[in-house]
């Protein structure tokens, strides 16, 4: 009699996560180590406020109008997106930290998808600008900030959803610099493009032109434009310049995320 030994295989099949791996655990973890930061938050959150109370009560600017607002107002809106702006730019950065340390290269060996990582990193950034700009508005209310009741809304929305490119922007550039370094680069950098893009100044001559390619623009006009006084035709550009600009940044972040892993 002949005894047969059979051996038998068995096959184990790694499924890929649901949503290429974006999930509440995930999101909640990252939310997590971003509110650790303090610098991080204390940027994002202390700034943009004392901004506005530095330039948005001098003088008579509660009795001077700017559209259906006082210019008061009209800085409010200004600085609780430059704050968005701030906020978004800096949660998205903090990639650049993850760089230093080799997180994101560990996350190659998970299933994460470049799209899933960078969706988490967005939903996060705009989390922490959602607060900013929910600070700037309170402290605008409580120290004569005036608008329409429904401008109070529409400018609070547009300022924080159009913030959406600076989320871009930071990972982008959080990929681009070294960690030790990025915000010290970011922060004049964002005052400038702030600038040029007539966040604070409103453009005017030849530099309105120059002015309408810059990411700022876009975000600036769309933030503003329930106080009134907006064309038609700059609210089509603001749309196309968000637009652009938004995916140029998304794509730029997915693509050094890539190549920033792929040496793994």
């Amino acid at each position: 009699m002949t005894a047969t030994d059979s051996t038998t295989t068995t096959t184990t099949v790694r499924t890929l996560p649901a949503r290429g791996g974006f999930n509440a655990g995930f999101l909640a973890l990252e939310m997590r180590r971003m509110l650790r930061n303090r610098r991080t938050v204390v940027f994002a959150l202390v700034v943009p406020p004392i901004f506005f109370l530095i330039f948005g009560l001098q003088g008579d600017l509660k009795t001077e109008s700017a559209g259906s607002a006082n210019v008061t107002g009209y800085v409010m809106v200004s600085m609780a997106l430059y704050g968005a702006m701030l906020a978004t730019t800096s949660g998205g950065a903090m990639v650049s930290i993850e760089r230093g340390l080799g997180w994101s290269r560990q996350l190659r060996l998970t299933p994460l998808t470049p799209t899933a990582y960078i969706a988490v990193k967005v939903v996060v950034a705009m989390a922490l600008g959602l607060v900013s700009v929910a600070v700037v508005f309170a402290v605008g209310a409580a120290t004569g900030a005036t608008l329409p009741a429904a401008a109070w809304v529409e400018c609070f929305v547009l300022a924080w959803i159009t913030s959406i490119v600076f989320a871009a922007f930071g990972l982008f550039m959080g990929y681009l610099l070294p960690s030790e370094n990025v915000m010290q680069i970011l922060g004049p950098g964002l005052a400038v493009l702030a600038f040029a893009g007539g966040l604070f100044v409103p453009a005017s001559g030849w530099f309105a032109t120059v002015a309408k390619f810059v990411p700022t623009y876009g975000v600036a006009t769309l933030a503003r434009s329930p106080l009134g006084d907006t064309s038609w035709t700059s609210l089509v550009e603001a749309l196309v310049n968000v637009a652009v600009w938004t995916t140029i940044f998304v794509i730029g972040a997915m693509t050094m995320f890539r190549k920033d892993t792929a040496r793994v």
